[in-house]
């Protein structure tokens, strides 16, 4: 005779014999590594690269300032550039929602057919290489290139616009690169919004501006955090933009990772700024979730 008990047990096994693969990936292709990280960022530099096998948490004081020997100085310039990463993905988050808010709205209200379109053309750019996505933009911002001649074409400017190997070109092309992670959380937000009451807040009296900030806001803020958090998190990593468009002139933490790595091939170091950059990312998370925990706390009350 088959219990209730007997069949959760089996309810209970086939889920786990569900998520034994993707708990095995994740275990070899995350974990592992990332624990590796984590104790090579406590290693010493080998002399020719490498490690040497001794403990040696001076790596963070050449970042943080704490803790620090005989041989390791605090060096600001890397906590400058760290925090000059923070303020650029910051800006490449206000930037993509600036432009994906309304263009969500706008898409929302199309017609099925003309919104399957739109939609297709958003993801349109994850079919070319990211490389030739960059270098396209390369081209675009160069002195000689199309917005440059443009300008000058039309008298609004009289020499070439410095804008290629600057913040501007490395904001601008992240923005570009990530507008479709902002976007798809934001409609997908949109989609779901309940325009009765809308509505309602308008028969009662409520202005546009009050309308927006007292019902769609709220209704719409998953998918702008959600969209926030994915685009904050690569956008503080990213060392390709940086590399192309910034040049020497624009270093991110994820230039200093990639150089520490394969050039001066100091892991340590390496490991410990990748380390810094993941835990700033956690207390983004961590701060969404208390914050979206504390809201459904309000809304169940």
């Amino acid at each position: 005779m088959i219990t209730g008990k007997t069949v959760q047990s089996r309810k209970t096994q086939a889920l786990l014999l569900l998520l034994s693969p993707i708990t095995i990936l994740l275990g070899a292709f995350f974990l592992i590594p990332l624990g590796i990280m984590v104790v090579y960022s406590f290693l010493e530099p080998g002399l020719y690269g490498g490690v040497e096998w001794t403990w040696y948490p001076y790596n963070y004081g050449r970042i943080i300032g704490w803790p620090l020997n005989d041989y390791e100085t605090f060096e600001p310039i890397y906590l400058s550039i760290f925090l000059s990463s923070l303020k650029i993905a910051s800006l490449t988050v206000i930037f993509s929602l600036l432009i994906c808010y309304p263009a969500a709205f706008w898409v929302s209200r199309m017609s099925e057919r003309r919104k399957s379109f739109v939609l297709f053309l958003i993801t349109l750019p994850f079919f070319a290489n990211l490389l030739v996505r960059i270098y396209a933009w390369l081209l675009l911002l160069r002195p000689t290139g199309f917005i440059n001649m443009a300008l000058q074409s039309i008298g609004l400017v009289a020499q070439p616009l410095d804008m290629l190997f600057s913040s501007f070109a490395v904001i601008v092309g992240m923005v570009y690169i990530f507008t479709p992670f902002m976007f798809l959380p934001i409609y997908a937000n949109v989609e779901k919004l309940d325009y009765s009451l809308v509505r309602a807040s308008q028969d009662l009296g409520a202005t546009p501006l009050q309308t927006f900030l007292r019902v769609i806001l709220p209704l719409t803020l998953p998918g702008i955090a959600g969209g926030s958090i994915i685009v904050f998190i690569p956008a503080l990593g990213n060392f390709i933009v940086p590399s192309f468009l910034g040049g020497s002139k624009v270093q991110m933490t994820g230039n200093l990772i990639e150089r520490s790595f394969l050039q001066s091939r100091d892991w340590p170091f390496g490991a410990a700024l990748a380390l810094l950059i993941m835990a700033s990312v956690v207390l983004v998370v961590m701060f969404q979730v208390v914050r979206s925990s504390r809201a459904q706390a309000r809304g169940a009350a």
